[in-house]
């Protein structure tokens, strides 16, 4: 069996949870059990794993602060998850129920602010460029939200829709890479080399996800499919289906309905599938991917390069 990518730094991921664990506790018992329930729901840690291996295969040795910023990292994108499903009104996430569906709506808003104000607490401890590069990236959340808000129930260009998945997914992984990098003391080009690996890989990641929404199944999602066509979001296989004339007009009338039903939602995932629409996507995330690996050239060979190698390859190859 072939390692994963995550194989050279199965310990430090180990002290990413154990950080994560003792940065949660509150004197409220509440706020730490819907934190650790959000935490502990099946994430894959790439965001934590790409910062530790760009640090790692930069050359750093100490993993003592980039776990810290690892973990930091990892809580604020679960306090984003917990503000999505809320917005989203989405009841599932990881097959389990979303936090808010589980213990309330206040509650779950609370435990989010929490986690944001926890992370920033260790953010604290490091100086100012890198309290910035994470600010930047909470802010790029934060502002692709709204973007994609206003684009609810719209079919969004293909620049708008990229920049939509840049700001939300892809420039905290970025930001991660970069810092990992600068904590290992790297020169400023390769510092901005990585950050084009977590850059690339965000958008593949994203793209990938988008697809699965698609093609994947409820019992590998940990929620129905076509999800976001329920909500009125155009991910990339809807931009590029509606590019097809055949399938527009029955195509924009589902997704433009007020009120969806189980019947309108199959119907669009066949009208869908009868297009080119999926296998365009699959050719998009993979161009990110060959942009991220692109990236690690001129870094020395070793098993954490290895190990971002292997990331840029499991991120297009999921589930299909």
């Amino acid at each position: 069996m072939s390692q994963g990518w995550d194989s050279s730094i199965k310990d430090e991921l180990q002290m990413v949870e154990q950080e994560i664990h003792r940065s949660i506790g509150s004197k409220q018992p509440i706020l730490t059990e819907i934190c650790d329930y959000v935490i502990s729901s099946g994430g894959k840690r790439m965001r934590p794993g790409v910062t530790i291996l760009s640090y790692l295969a930069s050359g750093g040795k100490e993993v003592g602060e980039v776990v810290k910023i690892a973990a930091a990292f990892e809580m604020i994108h679960s306090a984003t998850l917990i503000h999505d499903d809320i917005n989203d009104r989405s009841e599932m996430r990881r097959s389990h129920l979303s936090a808010y569906k589980k213990f309330g709506l206040q509650q779950a808003l609370v435990s989010g602010d929490f986690l944001f104000v926890k992370a920033f607490a260790i953010g604290g401890f490091f100086n100012e460029e890198i309290v910035n590069l994470v600010a930047e990236a909470c802010t790029a959340i934060a502002e692709s939200e709204i973007v994609q808000f206003e684009k609810e129930g719209e079919v969004a260009p293909l620049d708008v829709y990229l920049g939509i998945v840049e700001g939300k997914t892809a420039k905290p992984i970025m930001a991660g890479a970069r810092i990992g990098a600068y904590l290992a003391n790297a020169d400023p080009d390769r510092i901005h080399a990585m950050g084009e690996y977590g850059l690339n890989i965000g958008m593949a990641f994203q793209i990938v996800d988008d697809i699965l929404d698609i093609v994947g199944t409820e019992s590998s999602l940990g929620k129905p499919r076509m999800v976001d066509f329920f909500e009125g979001k155009a991910t990339l296989p809807m931009i590029y289906a509606m590019e097809d004339p055949q399938v527009v007009p029955r195509l924009s009338q589902l997704f433009h309905k007020k009120v969806k039903g189980e019947k309108d939602v199959e119907e669009a995932w066949a009208i869908i599938a009868r297009t080119d629409a999926v296998e365009r996507s699959k050719l998009k995330a993979n161009e990110y991917a060959e942009k991220a690996l692109a990236a690690l050239n001129g870094l020395p060979d070793s098993e954490h390069r290895l190990g971002l190698q292997r990331l840029a390859t499991k991120v297009v190859d999921r589930n299909y």
